[in-house]
């Protein structure tokens, strides 16, 4: 079974993905939605890290994560059901938690194990095409865990893109060639319109020579893939998420919050190029 990935103009799916940790893929997922709400879209997170910080960041306590992605992934939900609003308007999650870690033994023997994260979107594109344009989710972001497993494989076969957080440390680019190389893979065998959407710097602290030498280097390695919006190492985006809470509510004002929404801008202009082309 190869099947397309999801196509339909109303709705762009963005898998934030890097098997190195720490990286700042989960608060980049939490916080770009947030953004993205705010100027106005209708957001899912779908959560596919089985330590399930996506939903903790957005405020949902285990005891409501009833519908989970590992439901979703087994045939037995649909996004619509396992999706929980959050105190965001126009965000919500899909939850996760512990049980992921067994989705591979789940459906290591099944066909189209790949390929069930991306059914499910479609599934869920084909039942809000009834619904009023207001009422349509407009993006899914995909929350990947730190590693290249099937989970991360669903969601680079589901989605348009990859949105690749870099944090500006030593050893940033150690293991962005296997990514790289992950995506090659998946878009000749399983996604063929899958590709790198952009690299967004993160941690980046202007006050080190370090910080500014990784971000050079990165953007000599991904050249214009790189987002002009750099995150900044802050305080309050690391306190947030112990709050369940991302950085647009927990503090607006801080440059946090700030360097979310001028990506969150950059992203929207970059989709409409895209759909431009």
């Amino acid at each position: 079974m190869t099947g397309t990935t999801t196509g339909h103009k109303g709705l762009r799916v963005l898998a934030v993905a890097n098997q190195k940790g720490g990286v700042g893929k989960t608060t980049t997922a939490i916080n770009l939605g947030t953004a993205l709400a705010a100027i106005g879209e209708r957001v899912m997170v779908i959560d596919c890290d089985p330590q399930g910080n996506a939903s903790t960041g957005l405020g949902i306590d285990e005891a409501a994560r009833t519908i989970t992605t590992f439901d979703i992934l087994t045939l037995a939900a649909s996004l619509q059901q396992a999706a929980i609003a959050t105190a965001v308007p126009g965000l919500y999650v899909v939850p996760a938690n512990s049980d992921l870690v067994g989705l591979e033994s789940e459906i290591l023997h099944e066909d189209n194990r790949n390929f069930r994260l991306r059914d499910a979107v479609n599934a869920m594109i084909a039942n809000q095409s009834g619904q009023p344009p207001h009422e349509r989710f407009t993006y899914v972001l995909i929350d990947c865990p730190p590693s290249l497993n099937a989970l991360t494989l669903n969601a680079m076969v589901a989605a348009h893109s990859v949105l690749v957080p870099v944090q500006c440390e030593f050893f940033a680019l150690e293991g962005i060639s296997q990514l790289r190389s992950t995506i090659e893979g998946v878009r000749s065998t399983l996604n063929p319109t899958l590709e790198i959407h952009g690299v967004v710097l993160t941690m980046h602290d202007a006050r080190t020579n370090l910080s500014e030498e990784v971000a050079a280097e990165v953007r000599r390695f991904f050249g214009t893939k790189v987002y002009d919006s750099m995150i900044p190492r802050n305080i309050r985006i690391a306190e947030a998420p112990s709050h369940g809470q991302p950085i647009l509510f927990y503090d607006h004002k801080c440059s946090g919050s700030q360097a979310y929404i001028e990506l969150a801008t950059e992203i929207i202009a970059r989709e409409r190029q895209i759909a431009a082309a």
